[in-house]
């Protein structure tokens, strides 16, 4: 019996042993097929970032054809870190609701496309540390100013699909009638054309857009909790999510976020919002 227990034991030792070893060898495997690690980035020679590219002064096209803006002054930066060379980045234009699939399908290796933090697409991506905070706000004609969200009650919201403005109206306010828009510039020129009452979008596009469109009043600046703008990387990419993270420490140490706030975002703010308000600043 004595003899019997112990060929038992041997017996699940081995097994157990046979079950790690298989798990660590499909953990590096899976790790070495990862085309998107900080290894694979640098034989390739390039980093793959998506971008917004209609929506100024964060992410979009210019007149020449060149991606600007202040997502993309900060994928620069990290591409001159990584490969040591800012040119070293590729630019993939993509709207709201393709960033996720845009990490998933290797497509890029990340996201900087002003992607707001939630519980949700916690779930299907890895944040890295943020690097901007921002509220919701809606924006409406000055002369029919929206400053409540119950004045849209039975009216018209206009929302970005995938975004976190169309989450939030639909749990909170399930009187408002949402009309939802593939792109940015969709949904402001459907609200210039007089399709809904007002648009309700991340506070810091509104700022900028309304200097631009003086008609326009951001009459609820903020509405539900603040969140933070972060890179995302594909879940569980470990590389570049920590790669990324020390980077990012380190360019906040350095004031890098301050400087790419006055290069890109000031011009657009003008002086009535400060860097601190939407920046995330050392401590």
């Amino acid at each position: 019996m004595k003899m019997k227990k112990r060929w038992v034991a041997i017996i699940a030792f081995l097994a157990l042993a046979l079950t790690v070893g298989l798990s660590g060898t499909t953990q590096s495997a899976q790790a070495a097929d990862n085309p998107s690690s900080v290894k694979a980035i640098k034989k390739r020679g390039k980093l793959k970032v998506a971008v917004f590219g209609d929506l100024s002064p964060y992410g979009y096209v210019d007149s020449e054809g060149k991606n600007q803006g202040y997502d993309v002054y900060l994928a620069k930066r990290l591409a001159k870190d990584l490969l040591g060379d800012e040119s070293k980045v590729e630019f993939v234009v993509v709207n709201a609701e393709e960033r996720v699939d845009a990490l998933k399908s290797n497509k890029v290796d990340l996201v900087l496309a002003n992607f707001t933090k939630t519980p949700e697409r916690t779930r299907v991506v890895d944040f890295a540390s943020p690097y901007m905070k921002v509220g919701i706000g809606v924006v409406s004609p000055k002369k029919a100013e929206i400053t409540k969200a119950k004045q849209l009650n039975d009216k018209k919201l206009i929302v970005t699909k995938g975004t976190t403005a169309e989450t939030y109206f639909t749990k909170k306010y399930p009187k408002i009638n949402l009309e939802k828009y593939e792109s940015k510039s969709q949904q402001f020129q459907a609200l210039t054309d007089g399709r809904a009452q007002a648009l309700a979008d991340d506070n810091t596009y509104l700022y900028a857009w309304v200097k631009e469109n003086p008609d326009y009043k951001v009459g609820i600046k903020e509405i539900g909790e603040v969140s933070t703008i972060n890179p995302a990387v594909k879940k569980g990419n470990k590389s570049l999510l920590k790669w990324v993270n020390n980077d990012l420490k380190k360019l906040n140490q350095a004031d890098f976020f301050e400087t790419a706030y006055n290069e890109t975002l000031k011009p657009f703010f003008g002086e009535d919002i400060k860097p601190s308000d939407v920046i995330i600043t050392k401590k």
